[in-house]
């Protein structure tokens, strides 16, 4: 057990899980630990390590909290230490959407939809008390493009250039995010728990939403079907778009935002990905960067982003924006 973090047995001794069996479950892009527990009882709970400096469960606990004020499926908090980052949460079980799918192909339509429908009823809440998703963030996440993915391909590119494009490209879409809603900012397959079975319409658990903000109700839905980590047909992302957008009576631009939002999130990713492998060693995240260009690719030809489609034509060769972003060595 000598693997496990400083202080965990503490923890739960004071949270009345004391010799609990201690199940580590593979990390994801963060500093954070998760590790599944089984009670003598047979009872079952989460244990979230986010420990500081780079770590604050503190966003995570209050998002959990709004979400589950809202009648949202957050997971329910039964103990927490946030100075020492530790967290303890219901076990929403084994069921993440992205697994239960390679099981049940046949059911992706129906998993699918009741993530648009949990979205939708999301976004007819009053924003959470969270930070707005400003055109500084956005510019600041695009920009891990140029930071990362341009010097790893050994690319001198047009750094004013590209924020200028951006900023002409998304201020259109900005009076259209306010009041705005609350965005989850990795809403995917990977971050949905589903609870039964989706054909039957059972609830959804959410998790990994502790970078919050208050933006456009686009974003998440780009998150989801324009998935980094899974292949979403483009057939299903056009049917589950246009779910949403009667059940939610989405106004005339909103497919234009889509594709500014779609642009914005995968230029980040790849951005993100790359510096995954480049600075921390993490070269699985590599694979993943083709199916994110190629999103991002269909997004730069709609007319909204003809800014950025332009420096992206200057920029970046044919035949690396051809080639799913090129290889990165």
């Amino acid at each position: 057990m000598s693997e496990l973090p400083d202080g965990l047995h503490n923890f739960l001794r004071g949270a009345g899980w004391e010799g609990a069996e201690i199940d580590p479950i593979p990390g994801d892009a963060s500093f954070r630990r998760y590790f599944r527990l089984r009670g003598a009882d047979g009872a079952r709970a989460m244990l979230m390590h986010a420990p500081p400096p780079h770590e604050d469960p503190v966003p995570f606990l209050k998002v959990a909290e709004w979400l589950t004020a809202q009648g949202l499926r957050a997971p329910v908090i039964h103990a927490a230490n946030a100075p020492q980052g530790w967290v303890l949460t219901e076990d929403f079980g084994d069921d993440r959407m992205r697994d239960w799918l390679d099981d049940h192909p046949d059911r992706e339509t129906p998993a699918y939809e009741g993530a648009i429908d949990a979205l939708v009823e999301l976004h007819t809440k009053p924003a959470g008390p969270f930070p707005p998703y400003d055109m500084r963030t956005y510019a600041r996440e695009a920009a891990l493009l140029t930071e990362w993915y341009a010097p790893a391909q050994s690319l001198d590119v047009d750094v004013e250039g590209y924020a200028a494009a951006w900023d002409a490209a998304l201020a259109p879409m900005m009076a259209r995010q306010q009041p705005g809603v609350t965005v989850l900012r990795d809403y995917h397959a990977e971050n949905i728990m589903l609870l039964g079975d989706p054909a039957k319409r059972a609830p959804q658990g959410l998790i990994d939403f502790q970078d919050a903000l208050v933006g456009h109700p686009a974003y998440d839905l780009v998150s989801l079907l324009q998935d980094a980590r899974r292949d979403v047909s483009e057939e299903l992302e056009a049917a589950m778009l246009a779910r949403y957008v009667e059940r939610a009576n989405a106004d005339a631009d909103f497919a234009a935002d889509y594709a500014r939002l779609g642009a914005q999130r995968n230029a980040k990713i790849v951005g993100i990905f790359t510096r995954l492998y480049k600075r921390d060693g993490k070269p699985r995240y590599l694979d993943m960067i083709p199916r994110v260009w190629d999103a991002m690719e269909r997004d730069l030809a709609h007319p909204a982003l003809q800014p950025v489609a332009d420096w992206f034509s200057v920029n970046i060769p044919s035949e690396l924006r051809k080639n799913g972003g090129g290889k990165i060595t």
